[in-house]
C-alpha cells in the first residue's frame, strides 16, 4: 500500500469524508400543513451531490482536474479574499446580520430536514465563521463573541454539503430585515469550491454539454430537427393543419429560444405544441436556432460569470446571424432570470433588435398580448376536466421581470391561465407570489444523487398543493420553468399523486387555442 505524505494526509481525509453512497430517505407525511420541525441536528448531513471527475470536461471550464488540490487551505482563502474583494455585496451581507432569527423557518430545505444548518442564518453563518477567523483582525481572538473557526477539513465538507442544499431561491431575503440575500452567499461559497477542485457533477456535466453542444441534453442539429419532425407530424393529425416549427429560418421576426427538455421531455414538449399554434395563429414568423437551442443557463447557479457569458452569448449571436427582430423566451425559470436581467451586462445593448418590442419579451408575455388584443382566441371549455393551480418559480417570482411591471412576473400567467380554464385556485397566499416556496430542485438540485433532499426541501410546496386538492379538487398543477416541471413530475409518484397532473401553461393554451380565421393583429 501507497504510503501518504504530510501534505496528501487532509487531502485523504476530505475524500473520505465525501465519499458519496446512495442514502434511504423517509418521505414526508402529507397533511396539508406546513409546521416548523423541532431541531434535527445533522439530519441532513449525507445528502450530499456526487463530484464531477470528468477531466477533459473539467479543463474546457477551467478547473483542477484531479479533484481536491493539495494546497487546498491557502487556495480557498486567496479565492475567498478575491470574492470578498469581487462582490461587495457578499462582504456587506458577512457584517451586518445580526442574526435576529427572522429567516430561520424560510426555508423549504430547513422545513423538511429539521437540520439546523439548513436555517439560512446558519448556513451562510458557515461562510461567516471562516471570515471571521480570517478576514478580520483579532476576529480569532475573540471567538466566542464573533463565532469564528478556523477553515479545517471538517469545515469544508460542511460547506460541500449545506451549499448543495441550497436552491438560491431568495425566499429567506424576503423575511430578512436586512435584505440579506443568502442566494449570493451561497454562489460564492459554490466558486470558492469550485476552485480548488471541489466540482459538482450534475451542474458542471450540463454546462460543458452546454458549452460543447449548445444545449443541456448534448443534442446534435439532426437530432433536434428530428424531433421537430415529429411534432409537426403530430400537430398536422391533430389539427389537419400545416403548423410549423422554423428551423434557422433568416430573416423571421422572432428568435424563439427555450430550454432544451421543450424538444423532448415530458410534459415540457406539451408547451412546444402550444407555442407553435400560438406563433401560427397569430400570423407572426418565428425560428428556433440550432446554434442556440438551449435557453437555460446552468452557470448562473455556481457563480461562474465566464462560462455563463459564454452559454449566453450563443442566443444573441444567433439572433444576429438570423437578422431577427425580436427574441423571445420559452417557460424557463432561470433561463428567463438571465436572459433578461444579465444578458444586458454581458453583451448589450441590443440595439441592433426592434425597440418597439420588449428585448427580450417572455413567452407569456407575448401570448397574453395577442389574447388581449383578439389576434388569438380562446375556448376554455377544452379545458374543463382541469381544476387548475398555480405554482410561482422562484427565480421568476423573486428574481426577474415581466411585462414592465411590478407585478407581471405574477399576475401575467395567471390571467392566460384564467383565459385558459374556467376553474383556478390559489395556493395560500403565504407560499405564492413573492412568498412561494421553491420546487426543491432548483440552482443545480434536479440529479438523481440529490433525490433525499429533493424529496424533504419539496415538502412545504406539497403541503400547499395537498390543500387545494383536498379542499378544491385541484388536479392540474401548471408551471412555467423546466426544472419545477422535471422536478414535480418526479417528485408527484413519490408523494402519492400522478405525474400527468404537472404541465405548462402553455400546455393549457395549447388545448384551448382555437386555430382557423384571425380576428385580430
Amino acid at each position: 500500500m501507497p504510503e501518504i505524505n504530510d501534505e496528501e494526509k487532509p487531502v485523504k481525509k476530505i475524500e473520505e469524508l465525501m465519499k458519496w453512497e446512495r442514502q434511504n430517505y423517509e418521505v414526508p407525511e402529507l397533511s396539508g400543513k406546513i409546521i416548523v420541525p423541532p431541531l434535527k441536528t445533522n439530519a441532513s448531513r449525507k445528502y450530499f451531490p456526487q463530484l464531477f471527475k470528468n477531466k477533459e470536461a473539467l479543463k474546457r471550464l477551467g478547473y483542477p482536474l484531479d479533484g481536491l488540490v493539495p494546497d487546498w487551505r491557502e487556495k480557498f482563502l486567496q479565492k475567498m479574499k478575491e470574492v470578498l474583494n469581487k462582490y461587495r455585496s457578499v462582504k456587506l451581507f458577512m457584517d451586518i446580520c445580526v442574526r435576529c432569527g427572522a429567516c430561520t423557518d424560510k426555508c423549504h430545505f430547513y422545513l423538511g430536514t429539521g437540520d439546523p444548518l439548513n436555517m439560512p442564518v446558519a448556513r451562510q453563518g458557515l461562510m461567516r465563521k471562516i471570515y471571521m477567523n480570517h478576514f478580520i483582525p483579532a476576529g480569532n481572538l475573540i471567538h466566542h463573541v464573533t463565532s469564528s473557526e478556523v477553515l479545517t477539513e471538517e469545515m469544508l465538507v460542511l460547506w460541500y454539503t449545506y451549499f448543495y442544499q441550497c436552491s438560491e431561491c431568495r425566499r429567506c431575503s424576503v423575511f430578512c430585515p436586512y435584505g440579506i440575500d443568502t442566494a449570493e452567499i451561497t454562489m460564492a461559497a459554490r466558486e470558492i469550491l469550485n476552485s480548488i477542485g471541489l466540482v459538482q457533477r450534475y451542474t458542471h456535466e450540463i454546462m460543458d454539454k452546454s458549452q460543447y453542444f449548445g444545449n443541456n441534453l448534448g443534442m446534435i442539429p439532426a437530432a433536434l430537427k428530428n424531433s421537430i419532425e415529429f411534432v409537426e407530424a403530430d400537430l398536422k393529425e391533430q389539427t389537419g393543419k400545416d403548423i410549423k416549427i422554423p428551423v434557422d429560418i433568416k430573416d423571421a421576426d422572432v428568435l424563439f429560444v427555450s430550454p432544451s427538455a421543450d424538444f423532448f421531455a415530458t410534459p415540457h414538449i406539451e408547451s412546444l405544441y402550444g407555442y407553435a399554434k400560438v406563433f401560427h395563429q397569430a400570423g407572426i414568423s418565428w425560428t428556433v436556432s440550432t446554434y442556440a437551442s438551449e435557453g437555460s443557463n446552468f452557470g448562473s447557479f455556481v457563480s461562474n460569470y465566464n462560462n455563463m457569458k459564454i452559454i449566453n452569448k450563443r442566443i444573441w449571436d444567433a439572433a444576429k446571424e438570423l437578422r431577427v427582430k425580436r427574441v423571445v423566451g420559452g417557460e424557463c425559470g432561470h433561463m428567463w432570470r438571465v436572459l433578461s436581467s444579465y444578458s444586458n451586462t454581458m453583451w448589450g445593448k441590443f440595439d441592433w433588435l426592434d425597440n418597439r418590442y420588449p428585448i427580450p419579451q417572455h413567452i407569456c408575455e407575448f401570448t397574453l398580448d395577442l389574447i388581449k388584443r383578439k389576434a388569438i382566441k380562446i375556448d376554455k371549455t377544452m379545458n374543463d376536466n382541469f381544476i387548475v393551480t398555480y405554482h410561482d418559480s422562484c427565480q421568476i417570482a423573486r428574481g426577474s421581470e415581466m411585462g414592465g411591471t411590478k407585478n407581471g412576473p405574477y399576475e401575467i400567467p395567471r390571467q392566460i391561465i384564467k383565459a385558459c380554464v374556467n376553474k383556478f385556485i390559489e395556493m395560500p397566499k403565504d407560499t405564492i407570489k413573492e412568498r412561494t416556496f421553491c420546487c426543491g430542485a432548483g440552482q443545480g438540485l434536479l440529479g438523481d444523487d440529490m433525490l433525499p433532499i429533493r424529496v424533504k426541501g419539496s415538502m412545504p410546496r406539497m403541503q400547499a398543493i395537498k390543500l387545494v386538492k383536498d379542499k378544491h379538487n385541484v388536479n392540474f398543477l401548471a408551471l412555467i420553468c423546466a426544472i419545477c416541471k422535471a422536478q414535480f413530475t418526479g417528485i408527484f409518484p413519490i408523494y402519492g399523486y400522478n405525474m400527468e397532473e404537472v404541465g405548462g401553461v402553455h400546455q393549457l393554451v395549447n388545448r384551448a387555442i382555437v386555430l382557423g380565421e384571425k380576428e385580430g393583429l
